[in-house]
């Protein structure tokens, strides 16, 4: 009977993308109104969310990655609570990764692995807050991903444009 050998740890494939550290970079609740706001909690509020996504080279294949989520909840005109979290991670792009394609590994995967844990920051905030906890839907990285690209690229013929003019 033949025992397979364990797998040596030096022969294991190279991971495209590995987190090394994560952590809040910044964050803000802010419950303007309280305790009134919080005595009044019969129709759900309004509620808004922005996010984007910035990258930053720190080193040799290795980026800042900065998941920046926004959300405030109104009713009328008063604001409920406004909750703004930036949350990074330094993120480590293997040798396996052509270079031509780190730019949207780090853009999508990076947000991708950190958004869980925004998530759950945001929704223990609101909680503690005194209001129900705000649970973030899953994003689409790859179409945010999409939408900044655009975005850039329009600025850019824009200023190329008015260059030109």
């Amino acid at each position: 009977m033949n025992t397979p050998t364990p797998p040596n740890p030096a022969e294991a494939p190279e991971a495209p993308l590995a987190i090394a550290v994560q952590y809040i970079r910044d964050f803000s609740f802010e419950n303007p109104n309280a305790p009134q706001s919080l005595n009044d909690m019969g129709s759900g509020p309004n509620i808004t969310v922005d996010m984007n996504v910035d990258a930053k080279q720190l080193g040799d294949r290795q980026y800042e990655v900065i998941l920046r989520i926004g959300a405030k909840a109104s009713r009328e005109t008063r604001t409920i609570f406004e909750v703004e979290l930036q949350y990074a991670g330094v993120c480590q792009v293997g040798k396996i990764v052509p270079d031509d394609q780190i730019s949207p590994l780090v853009m999508i995967e990076g947000p991708r692995m950190l958004f869980p844990f925004a998530r759950g920051i945001i929704a223990n905030a609101t909680r503690d807050g005194g209001f129900p906890p705000l649970l973030l839907n899953p994003v689409n990285f790859v179409a945010l991903y999409q939408q900044m690209a655009a975005a850039q690229k329009a600025a850019v013929d824009a200023k190329s444009g008015a260059k030109a003019e």
